[in-house]
């Protein structure tokens, strides 16, 4: 295949796995090896290894990301992403991933999260190959493909990529893992439509304690997400739902009253494992900004 008919396929693949993860957060293996376009099918995942070389294409499709797996994965400096060569020579899988790089064709990065379970990450590149540490430089963004040195970034090319790593890898996992744990639906109201959903921290991002994990997470509708926010919302450490009491004695159409009122005292909806509930410590810290607030 030419290399521009290539880079066209890839990016109908990308905005095609893109709709399809707007419905879940996730995608599954079994997706992955039965992914159809324009009712072809492709493979997008390889089913022993942790790379996809494509016969019919001139580079890597995705490469796999598996923080319990065996190769060197990382995030350098929260930065750019090395991706550790496969075993033997420097030859073989790495051969297709080098070719990546030098045809400046886009890869799928798919982050593992649980067996069989991915969230995907398209649009990454190649961007250096570093031989004497035996990895790969990836950028997660077309612009960071033009940094001076993907070895050694300057202060603004780190602070950006940085931006970007947070964007494009860490608040699409977070997300995924926490609609996965809460069965796409909204822990307030039970809404269903993963694409209205958002993955709400309960202490923020940045915060002591406010690590972008389940248990520090909540999956609401962008309503329910808002008001939490903005502490009209508040949930209990005991996982009760409670309204701001102005917002109750307020007056307004049938979403306030059906959409959030209503919400006062109902039971919140949590997952099913002990590990991924929310934390009560953190809920009850949130819970008293709530009482501050209101």
């Amino acid at each position: 295949m030419e290399r521009d008919a290539e880079a066209i396929l890839r990016e109908e693949i990308f905005q095609h796995l893109e709709e399809l993860v707007g419905d879940t957060g996730v995608v599954t293996r079994e997706q992955l090896w039965d992914f159809t376009l324009n009712g072809q099918t492709h493979r997008l995942i390889d089913r022993n290894r942790g790379i996809r070389n494509p016969k019919d294409m001139l580079a890597t499709l995705s490469i796999l990301s598996d923080p319990k797996g065996k190769y060197a994965d990382e995030e350098l400096h929260d930065s750019l992403f090395a991706y550790a060569y496969r075993e033997g020579s420097v030859e073989g899988d790495n051969k297709k991933l080098r070719a990546a790089l030098t045809h400046k064709l886009p890869l799928l990065l798919l982050r593992k999260i649980a067996d069989g379970v991915f969230v995907p990450v398209p649009r990454v590149y190649v961007v250096a190959d570093d031989q004497p540490n035996r990895q790969f430089l990836i950028a997660l963004d077309d612009d960071l493909r033009m940094v001076s040195d993907p070895l050694k970034l300057q202060p603004l090319e780190r602070q950006y990529a940085e931006r970007v790593t947070k964007q494009r890898l860490h608040q699409p996992e977070f997300r995924g893992r926490v609609l996965r744990a809460y069965e796409c639906r909204c822990a307030v109201c039970h809404l269903k439509h993963a694409k209205l959903l958002d993955a709400a921290h309960i202490i923020a991002d940045g915060e002591p304690n406010g690590t972008p994990t389940v248990d520090n997470g909540l999956s609401l509708c962008k309503i329910h997400h808002a008001a939490y926010d903005e502490n009209l919302l508040g949930i209990t450490p005991d996982f009760e739902v409670r309204i701001n009491q102005a917002l109750l004695d307020e007056i307004d159409g049938p979403m306030l009253r059906h959409g959030i009122q209503e919400m006062h005292g109902r039971r919140l909806f949590v997952p099913a494992k002990d590990r991924e509930k929310p934390g009560a410590d953190r809920l009850a810290v949130r819970f008293a900004e709530f009482q501050a607030a209101s």
